[in-house]
């Protein structure tokens, strides 16, 4: 039974009784139709009371809800029921709202019941705290129609209840949410290796609070000889579950860049561990190689989005080949692509999160994010920071997002002096050696290299040029780079057998090279290059 809408249609003596009186209210036929004439239960007439006849006081003090009764522009209190003085005491009749009811103005009632006089209309605001830490959902109704003398009704339900159990729920859904997102920072690089030849920033941002994290991840590492690999990837899934296996393949990505393979091949062995992490985690990932002595990104994708790469002049390019289905689904053999990065150029590899958006289709997005990088200029940290303005990331952003730019610089001046690169074919048989003892000691003398570093330098190249002639085909080539951090001495030849360090015994005349330059270097290393062959290397670290 609808008590408000009733008491609201009852005349006005009969709601004056209600107010002042005893609470019962004189029968009114006229108002509401004769009474209804109804069998007894004993099988006689008997007589259905109108609804006038029910006292309204009685009943209002009897709801569970909290009631009261105003009236007036300046809301004069008319009548409180039980519930509402067991809730928030009692209410002298008269007294205006504003003066005597608190809980009125923590509850927001003030404007609601001024809207409720001036519209006629019911107004509801649900699931208000009050100071006592209790939580109400109160209605305001009408009773005499959109009249400024007029009356409302006041109701308020006791939700403290459902209202706790909520706020725990979003307590549980926001440490939920903390965890994920600090497994996912902790497995993100907490410091972005710098290699010589490039520049490199990265972001990671989560989506907005009630947005589970994802699995988006990127890294960087230095491979040896002054190659970098870089990566980008993204589990498409929520919370912890997705940043774990994100975790799994970054440190997987990790192990298989330590044996220095083509791209393609990292993805492959990639593809068959996401299939044993959990084959229900669809990732994409891309993987590249940067080789300064190249000047170019060697690459692989698994259903990764396409690098982009912002030429000196601002023509941006995008790297679109060399794509294989998501990791994890097996059955397909990668390949490797090349996309130039000349000195003066910046790539950028980014997630789903930057560029994809509800009812767009992601190639808007991608050239949208091809646009925005044709005039971002800057350090790699503003490059970011520029992408994803321009894209509209902000703090509610709905999805997290990666972004990996990488900077080839174009050196001139001084800086330039410190990045040299000299080669030599290694021709002929056993004076190869010499000539290539000869050649490094010139090149290291005219690089201003001190007297020391130089016989070392010369002793790693008549090891690794001896190692390559006794154990190697040709075509051989020698190649000493040095940057402002390092020397790098490498040898390539044709033979793709690698070389390992062992122990040599005493009375053994070979086998020793490799151990003299694992002495003398800072590092050293090997791997088989592109069609064929091996190239084995050694870094002396420079001084400041």
């Amino acid at each position: 039974m609808n008590f408000t809408r009733w008491s609201a249609r009852l005349p006005g003596t009969q709601r004056r009784a209600a107010r002042d009186g005893d609470g019962s209210v004189p029968a009114a036929r006229g108002e509401y139709g004769p009474r209804q004439e109804h069998p007894a239960e004993d099988g006689g007439p008997g007589e259905v009371p109108a609804l006038e006849d029910f006292p309204v006081r009685e009943l209002l003090g009897r709801l569970p809800g909290l009631v009261a009764l105003v009236y007036g522009p300046e809301h004069r209190i008319a009548y409180v029921n039980e519930a509402y003085v067991s809730a928030f005491g009692p209410r002298p009749a008269g007294a205006t709202v504003a003066a005597t009811c608190p809980e009125a103005e923590e509850l927001g009632l003030l404007p609601l019941l001024d809207q409720v006089l001036r519209s006629g209309r019911t107004r509801t605001v649900k699931s208000r705290r009050t100071a006592d830490g209790g939580s109400y959902t109160v209605t305001c109704l009408p009773v005499d129609g959109p009249r400024p003398d007029g009356a409302v009704l006041v109701h308020a339900a006791d939700v403290t209840d459902h209202a706790d159990a909520a706020e725990r729920l979003r307590a549980s859904e926001r440490r939920h949410r903390e965890t994920a997102v600090t497994l996912q920072r902790s497995l993100l690089p907490q410091e972005l290796e710098q290699p010589d030849d490039l520049r490199i920033a990265a972001t990671y941002q989560p989506g907005v609070a009630d947005a589970a994290v994802g699995g988006d991840w990127y890294d960087v590492i230095t491979l040896g000889a002054g190659r970098t690999a870089l990566v980008i990837g993204d589990v498409m899934g929520r919370g912890v579950r997705a940043a774990a296996v994100m975790g799994q393949l970054r440190t997987a990505v990790r192990a298989y860049a330590r044996l220095d393979l083509p791209p393609h091949e990292v993805l492959q062995l990639l593809d068959g561990l996401a299939a044993e992490i959990d084959a229900s985690q669809i990732a994409t990932c891309v993987y590249a190689v940067h080789d300064p002595n190249e000047g170019k990104l060697v690459y692989a994708s698994a259903g990764h989005l396409p690098i982009l790469v912002r030429d000196q002049d601002g023509t941006v390019r995008k790297a679109e080949g060399a794509t294989g289905p998501p990791l994890g689904t097996g059955g397909w053999l990668h390949s490797s692509g090349s996309v130039a990065l000349p000195p003066g150029s910046t790539a950028v590899f980014y997630t789903d999160g930057l560029v994809e958006r509800r009812r767009e289709d992601i190639d808007e997005g991608v050239d949208a994010l091809a646009r925005a990088l044709s005039g971002a200029t800057g350090t790699p940290q503003v490059v970011c920071d520029r992408l994803l303005r321009a894209l509209g990331v902000t703090a509610e952003h709905d999805d997290d997002v990666a972004v990996l730019v990488v900077q080839h610089p174009a050196r001139d001046g001084a800086d330039a002096e410190l990045f040299h690169n000299a080669a030599l074919e290694l021709l002929g048989g056993v004076e190869a050696a010499p000539r290539a003892r000869a050649f490094a000691s010139g090149v290291l003398s005219s690089w201003r290299f001190p007297v020391e570093l130089r016989d070392l330098g010369v002793l790693a190249t008549s090891e690794l040029v001896g190692n390559s002639l006794q154990h190697g085909t040709p075509p051989m080539r020698l190649r000493l780079r040095r940057t402002d951090r390092r020397l790098i001495i490498e040898v390539t030849d044709g033979d793709d057998h690698l070389p390992r360090r062992r122990r040599a015994e005493t009375e053994d005349e070979a086998g020793r090279g490799i151990s003299i330059i694992a002495t003398i270097a800072s590092s050293w290393g090997s791997r088989r290059t592109p069609g064929g062959g091996k190239a084995v290397w050694c870094e002396f670290a420079l001084r400041d």
